[in-house]
Formats: structure tokens, sequence, C-alpha cells
């Protein structure tokens, strides 16, 4: 028996990369997971800036699970740029899937956990919202708003024993990260790293899984961070 046995999870961006990870791990302690992707490939295809189909596609897997007892809201589209040169659409985008996303699954998926008497819910947050980051002024202002929607978040939801929690990365080697920083780059973070050691996605991915235990039935509101202390440290 894993420890998630007979629980029903929702996870956004589970194409790949951290995402990925969350949904394979919660699955190996025995929940029903919905991997939810805006790639078709996934068995719960969804664009999460669309609020008509996240409502849609939540309805769907809760009648095919039988219920909701968390949400992973991991969804996120990013471009790195000076701001001055960012253009008008990709800040929307990153907004409408980083932001709004994680406003519209929340909505979609907290009727369903009241009704099953609560849960978890688990946004994803970023070591970025510590310290400056040369071009990712909008990345971190969207990752800054979700540390805030988390605090908020638990506090209102709280009374229907849903617990609300989120997890900052430090620098974790995913496809979308690997686009954007080379080998010099990661090495880089690794030595400034006092434990000099970078996460991983299962490293992630293992918080995730005790967020969403009863294990952590006591911890809401909070920014657990995974980054081998360089928050600590700085940059």
């Amino acid at each position: 028996m894993g420890r998630l046995q007979g629980k029903a999870a929702f996870v956004t961006g589970a194409g790949a990369g951290i995402g990925r990870a969350i949904a394979d791990a919660l699955a190996r302690e025995g929940a029903v997971v919905a991997r939810v992707d805006i790639d078709g490939k996934t068995p719960y295809q969804c664009d999460v800036s669309d609020r008509t189909a996240v409502f849609a596609t939540m309805k769907r897997f809760v009648a095919d699970a039988g219920g909701l007892d968390i949400l992973v809201n991991n969804a996120i589209y990013f471009h790195y740029a000076p701001l001055v040169d960012m253009p008008e659409d990709k800040i929307h985008r990153m907004l409408d899937v980083g932001l709004k996303g994680v406003f519209w699954c929340t909505q979609a998926a907290t009727p369903h956990l009241v009704a099953r008497g609560g849960g978890s819910i688990i946004n994803l947050s970023s070591v970025a919202v510590s310290f400056g980051i040369t071009n990712a002024c909008v990345y971190s202002s969207i990752k800054g708003a979700i540390d805030s929607f988390t605090r908020q978040q638990a506090v209102e939801l709280a009374p229907h024993g849903i617990r609300v929690n989120a997890l900052a990365p430090g620098p974790v080697s995913t496809p979308g990260s690997n686009s954007v920083i080379d080998a010099a780059g990661w090495e880089k973070r690794r030595s400034r790293t006092p434990l000099k050691r970078l996460a991983g996605a299962d490293d992630v991915a293992a918080a995730a899984v005790f967020l969403a235990s009863e294990e952590s039935r006591c911890i809401a509101g909070v920014t657990l961070k995974i980054d081998g202390a360089i928050t600590v440290v700085g940059p």
C-alpha cells in the first residue's frame, strides 16, 4: 500500500520535466493520476489558460476517478528576455499559463476537494523569487504571485480541510531549462550551491508526495525550497 493509495490527483504540465516526475511519483504511491498537458500525447489534453477547457477536463477526470484529492499546479510557459524587449504576446502567454492557469485549475478543483472533505493543492514556485535573475523579470514576477496566492488560498481553504502549499525548486535540469542553460551554466550553479548538488526532478517529486500525503497534515501556506541552500547564500 502506497502513501497515496485510493487518492486521485490532477497534475498539470505533466508531459515532461518536473510535472512528469511528480505524476510518476504520485502514481507509484498508489494515486490515480490525471496527466494533464497541452501536448496531445497525454491522456488529458488541456491548455490550462482556457478556463472552459480546464473545467471540462477536471469534470471528466473526476468522473473517471470518482473524485479528487490532490491538485498540482505545475504548468508553465516561459520566455527569458530583458523586459524592454519582451514581446507582448509572450507576456500574455506567460501570465495566461503560469498565473491564470493556476486560478482556473484551483477554481475547478476546489468544489471536488470540498466534496471529499479536504485534500492538498501544491503550486510550483521557484527560487527565482528570492533573488534577481537577469532576463527573468516576468517569470520571477509570476512565481512571486504564486507564493502570495499560496498563502491566501491556504487561509481561505483551510476551513474545508484543504491544505495549500508550494514547492520552490532551485535549478533543475529539464527539457525547458536545458534550452536556456548550457553545461557551463549548470556547473556554475552547482558550484555556488552549498550542498554542491543541484536538485533533480525526482527530488521535487519526492517533496510533492510529502505535501500530498497525510505526513504533512499540519502544513499549510508554506513554500518549501528544494535548492541545496542556494537561496541562503545567493545566486
